[in-house]
């Protein structure tokens, strides 16, 4: 007896031996973020039987303009669908042809999503939206970004019914208005892609990486396309294999990436090498960013989705900050504040990063800054949107408002934070999924910000596009905003664009005028149509100061200041 009941316990503590390392390992497969996240078909297809329609949302102010994307042929709201987690590319040889993509749940009632997109050609004054690409096909976390000759692509998230991932990307030639048949691209979910622009021996380039634990390619996490995104390169592996986040190219096609690692904080890869058509992708050793917190998801503001992804972006200008590496992130911080916009900059490429800096200036540690995102203008203004709860009211702590902030001085100083939308309540419209998707997308020029971005304002989850003039951060509305005239830049400095808005046909006269009431220049004096209206503004021949810029039309006038600089 005493010899069984021995052989029985060598035998449970040999078979503990073995199973510890299994299961050690499925402990840490459960706490390691990476397993998480992931997308999944959990519902069947369910068209839209009876559309109904209601008037898109649109709002305009002097520092920021945003519209209703998703909509039907009318331009209005389609009622009881969705739509989130927008993606946006802006053609670089016309800054008018712009593109959105975004899930597309054709009814709340089910959370099968489909790759929906809309275009513009003027400028983002009306959009169309057609049918989504490959409609009917599940598909999810849409990127997309354009290449040097204005070409857009679109990259797509997919699976099977045996939970395989994979990526297509979609190609345009025509701004959005039709689409190739896809590549194949290897991928996995929460994918993120960028295009090289750098006009070196990289232009064209095509660069995506996503979290290797639900990919078609495992432990792959990257891959690359040398050839207009006719063929992808092998699936290869990241330092630090992080997740969650974006890509960025520098001023000599240098490419970095950032993301969640295992640890706190991101980590930040970097290839010199991976430009270069006849070379392999190889990577710098990685670093690691203190963000004073982490990136984070399934908070109560977000329930089934993230605060929001990393990002990262490089100065490409030609001024002191040329090469700075920047990288921002909604992240739960280490004092269990549960959002804050944390921003970190590195000045020797990537190889060490300074202390990380608050972007926003409330200084409660109970609301939430989410979505934070961020990208960097030509010309190296560093701007960041988010969703901020700072003005909430007791009985719903997560009615959130679209927030702005802008860095002139390489991230040292960031402007007062400024409110750009109405509040609306995040937890509305949910497409039976329990979250307002996991991240917006933007792009700077030097004149202003492009976004997508997505809210409920009109009572359901909708996608929208955004411009944000910067000059006019922290300026009072003007009561007599008859026109609705800006201009961009403002201080100027040789040229600056005049837009505005006319609602019916008349004789327009614009004339500049100098701080003693002389007329310097008429601009414009001529019958124009009713709409939108931009003017380009060749001030290189006035002397700095302060000016006055008038437009006239019938008996309405409307006044706003220009300051010329050097």
């Amino acid at each position: 007896m005493k010899s069984t009941f021995t052989n029985l316990i060598m035998l449970s503590i040999i078979t503990v031996f073995i199973l510890l390392p299994t299961l050690v390992s499925s402990q840490n497969k459960i706490s390691d973020i990476r397993y998480m996240h992931n997308e999944t078909q959990d519902d069947a297809y369910l068209p839209m039987m009876d559309k109904k329609t209601s008037p898109a949302y649109r709002s305009r102010s002097s520092n920021f303009y945003t519209i209703q994307v998703n909509v039907d042929e009318n331009g209005d709201n389609i009622i009881g669908d969705a739509a989130n987690e927008p993606s946006i590319a802006v053609d670089p040889t016309n800054p008018d042809r712009i593109v959105i993509g975004w899930r597309q749940f054709d009814n709340v009632m089910s959370n099968f999503r489909q790759a929906g997109y809309s275009y513009t050609t003027n400028g983002g004054q009306s959009w169309t939206s057609p049918e989504p690409i490959d409609a009917g096909v599940f598909r999810s976390d849409p990127v997309l970004d354009a290449d040097t000759d204005g070409n857009i692509y679109y990259n797509s998230l997919t699976k099977d019914a045996s939970s395989n991932y994979w990526c297509d990307v979609y190609k345009s030639e025509t701004g959005g208005a039709s689409w190739d048949d896809n590549t194949y691209a290897y991928g996995g979910d929460k994918q993120w892609m960028v295009i090289d622009r750098s006009s070196g021996i990289g232009d064209g380039n095509i660069y995506e990486f996503w979290n290797s634990s639900f990919s078609s390619c495992y432990p792959g996490s990257y891959t690359r396309s040398t050839d207009g995104g006719d063929s992808y390169d092998d699936c290869d592996g990241v330092p630090g294999n992080p997740i969650w986040g974006t890509l960025a190219i520098g001023p000599d096609g240098e490419l970095y990436l950032v993301g969640a690692p295992s640890g706190p904080g991101l980590v930040v890869a970097k290839s010199i090498t991976a430009q270069d058509p006849s070379s392999q992708t190889t990577w710098e050793p990685q670093s690691y960013v203190d963000m004073d917190g982490n990136l984070s998801g399934w908070r109560p503001i977000n329930p089934s989705g993230l605060l929001g992804q990393a990002y990262i972006d490089v100065d490409v200008s030609d001024g002191e900050g040329r090469g700075n590496v920047y990288v921002l992130a909604s992240v739960f911080r280490d004092n269990d504040d549960p959002g804050d916009v944390m921003f970190a900059r590195s000045t020797d490429g990537g190889q060490t990063w300074d202390s990380p800096i608050k972007v926003n200036d409330d200084f409660s540690p109970s609301v939430c800054q989410w979505f934070g995102t961020m990208s960097v203008a030509p010309n190296g203004r560093i701007d960041a949107v988010w969703l901020d709860t700072r003005n909430a009211p007791g009985m719903n702590m997560y009615i959130s408002e679209l927030y702005y902030s802008y860095s002139i001085d390489q991230g040292e100083t960031w402007s007062e934070n400024e409110r750009l939308s109405e509040a609306f309540d995040p937890h509305v419209g949910w497409p039976n999924q329990n979250k307002m998707g996991d991240y917006f997308d933007m792009i700077s020029d030097d004149n202003g910000v492009h976004l997508a971005w997505a809210n409920t304002i009109n009572g359901e989850q909708d996608v929208y596009y955004g411009y944000i003039n910067p000059w006019f951060v922290g300026v009072d509305e003007k009561q007599d905003n008859i026109f609705s005239l800006i201009n961009y830049p403002n201080p100027v400095k040789n040229k600056t664009t005049l837009k505005y808005e006319l609602q019916e046909s008349n004789i327009v006269n614009i004339s500049v005028y100098n701080i003693y009431g002389n007329l310097v220049k008429v601009i414009t004096n001529e019958v124009q149509s009713a709409g939108m209206h931009n003017i380009v503004f060749d001030a290189s021949k006035l002397a700095n100061g302060i000016y006055f810029c008038t437009i006239t039309s019938g008996s309405k006038t409307e006044t706003i200041k220009l300051t010329l600089v050097d």
